[in-house]
């Protein structure tokens, strides 16, 4: 299994309107590669991100789901 550094997330900017109620938000995550270091770009819920305690610098894997997974919690 893949291992990856979290390099940057960015949120989306809804401007003054603020976040839409009951939209599911994406982030774009910029993940490397722990032993290639190929950049690679994926877009997770917020709302996984914020559960799992992800956020830059994690070091993380890619669970069977293909979702985000903190690579000390597998």
């Amino acid at each position: 299994m893949n291992t990856y550094h979290v390099t940057r997330i960015e949120e989306p900017d809804f401007g003054c309107e603020g976040r839409p109620e009951g939209q599911e938000i994406k982030d774009k995550v910029y993940l490397e590669e722990e032993i290639t270091k190929e950049e690679t770009i994926i877009f997770m819920e917020d709302k996984l991100l914020y559960d799992r305690d992800i956020d830059e610098g994690s070091i993380v894997v890619v669970d069977q789901d293909g979702r985000l997974q903190k690579a000390e919690d597998q």
